[in-house]
Order: structure tokens, then sequence, then C-alpha cells
């Protein structure tokens, strides 16, 4: 069980738990995490990613404050919190704007100037702010759910690398996220499935949860 508050160390992936349920969705989405980290048997060796520099990576995150803020805490609901978010899932996202893979009015713009190195910087930075979770008073992990806490958690603090973190997320960034993959203009192969299943009254649900738990920022020094 989720203790109601906890600190997570930069950019952490944790171990994951065991899904909720048996369902093939909750496995599925479990193993396409991990093979997205380690590769499927066979696949050809991706290209070698720079090292990261947080330093450098602070500088240039000042084009991002505006809405990320520079410690990562979002300042407008439209974005997401990034601050102690996997350094690999921001450098996927970023390189998925910039590819066009992934397509969104500011950030596709944003990230069409950013080479490698510019991209691991950020990561860097990003990942290495702390934070700190907590479940709402009287709220158990238990009523988590049920198709969401196989990768994003019962607490909203991702368990594999393929999946970010939701906790303390804006409610209209996670509906509009949702709704996004259910009607094809964002895809992924587990969560357009899974959010196919899904009415606006679900979608509301899982909004909700995620975006009453406590997050907080530590910048780091």
């Amino acid at each position: 069980m989720v203790r109601p508050d906890r600190p997570v160390a930069p950019g952490g992936v944790f171990p994951a738990r065991p899904p909720s349920r048996t369902g093939a969705l909750a496995a599925l989405a479990l193993l396409a995490g991990l093979t997205f980290v380690t590769g499927l048997a066979g696949a050809p060796a991706r290209a070698e990613v720079p090292e990261g520099n947080a330093e450098a990576g602070k500088t240039r995150a000042g084009a991002c404050r505006t809405c990320h803020g520079i410690d990562g805490f979002a300042r407008i609901p439209i974005a997401p919190h990034i601050g102690g978010e996997n350094a690999a899932y921001i450098s996927h996202q970023l390189t998925a704007f910039r590819d066009g893979s992934r397509s969104h009015e500011i950030m596709s713009v944003v990230a069409a100037g950013l080479d490698d190195q510019a991209i691991a910087d950020l990561a860097a930075w990003y990942s290495g702010q702390s934070i700190t979770v907590a479940l709402p008073a009287g709220v158990a992990a238990e009523g988590a759910p049920e198709d969401c806490v196989a990768c994003h958690g019962a607490d909203g603090v991702a368990l594999i690398e393929d999946a970010p973190h939701l906790a303390g997320e804006n409610a209209i960034y996670i509906d509009t996220q949702l709704k996004a993959f259910r009607s094809g203009k964002r895809s992924h192969p587990i969560m357009s499935e899974i959010a196919a299943g899904l009415s606006d009254a679900d979608i509301r649900a899982v909004a909700e949860w995620y975006a009453a738990i406590g997050f907080k920022v530590t910048a780091a020094p």
C-alpha cells in the first residue's frame, strides 16, 4: 500500500508492483513500459543518447518556465508538472514533439529548435527536482482508478519509464489528454486502447483522483 505521504527520489521510477487486476490491459501496460525501456529482442540498437548536464538544462529551462515553471511545477492548467519526472520520459516526449510523432501548437515549435544535447540537458535538470506526494486525508490507495495503477501508481508516481507522473496534475490537463487518446488525436499502443473504453464520467473520475493528490516540488540547489 502506498504511504499517504512520501518523498520521491529525483527522477525516480519505482519497481512495478503487481497490477491491481489480472486483466490483459494491465499486464500489457506493464510489459509495454518494460519493453520500451529495454527494447524487444532482436530490435535494432538505438543511437547513443548524450549525457545531460543539469546546469545547462537549468539555463535552457528559462524558455520553459512560463508554462512548466523553472522547477517543473506547472504554472498553467493546460501544462503538466515535469519536475521530478523520469529523464528518459522527458527526453522521449521532447523528441516526439520535435520529430512530429506528437503534436502541440506550442511544444512542437519549441522542440523543433532543440538538438539531442539540449533535450538531454533539459531532461537532466527537470528530473533532478525532488517531489513529495500525498493522498488526501482519509483516502485509501485501494480506491485508485483500476486501469491506471499498473503504470501510473495509486498515488500518481509512475512505476515504469514510459509513463508520466500524474500526481497533482490539473484535472483539465488529464481530462484533455485522455480524450485525445480516445479520439485518436494522440496515439499510444496502450493508452489509446484503454482510453477507447472510457466514458466521459470515467475520464472525469480518473482526472479528479489524480488531481486531488498533493504534489510538491523541492527545487534542486
